[in-house]
């Protein structure tokens, strides 16, 4: 079978991987140690990230005539690639956690819902809560003057029912 024959399914699956993604974030691991490796590979995973180890020339291919094109600019030593359909700010939130214990991890850079960022526009989409975080906080701003408006009304009949008994 012949080497490009080879080639193609590592190709078709990168390329399956990216189709519908919400964010690609280039990562170079150098330097990271097994342990380290292990429990990143584990909470990308249960945040919905996939997060593999591809050569660089398969994903040079797959990103060709694609939203994630400029990234083949950075295609060059170590390289992992993180992506996910679901959540934006996932890959980079979760990576750059972990670039804190194992300084030689790092972003390279990543395309985020069609648009691209270097390495600083990267780290800057770590410091994004989750969308869930998002959605709480603001539930909590609608719900807080509410719940002071209750607060009060039930003051007010208190007061009357108080003073209707004296």
């Amino acid at each position: 079978m012949a080497k490009v024959e080879l080639k193609k399914p590592v190709v078709a699956e990168i390329s399956e991987n990216i189709k519908d993604a919400q964010a690609v974030v280039l990562v170079n691991y150098c330097g990271i140690t097994v342990e380290a490796d292990t429990e990143l590979r584990k909470e990308l995973r249960e945040a919905g990230v996939t997060y593999k180890v591809y050569k660089n020339t398969m994903m040079n291919f797959a990103f060709q005539g694609t939203d994630y094109e400029p990234l083949t600019k950075h295609l060059e030593g170590p390289n992992a690639v993180a992506i996910s359909k679901d959540d934006a700010t996932a890959p980079a939130r979760i990576i750059s956690k972990y670039a804190k214990k194992a300084p030689t991890l790092k972003m390279i850079a990543g395309v985020v819902e069609g648009n691209y960022y270097d390495e600083k526009g990267v780290a800057a989409l770590a410091t994004v809560p989750s969308r869930e975080e998002l959605l709480g906080k603001l539930l909590g701003s609608i719900q807080s003057p509410i719940t002071n408006l209750a607060r009060v009304l039930n003051q007010i009949a208190e007061s009357k029912t108080e003073a209707a008994a004296e």
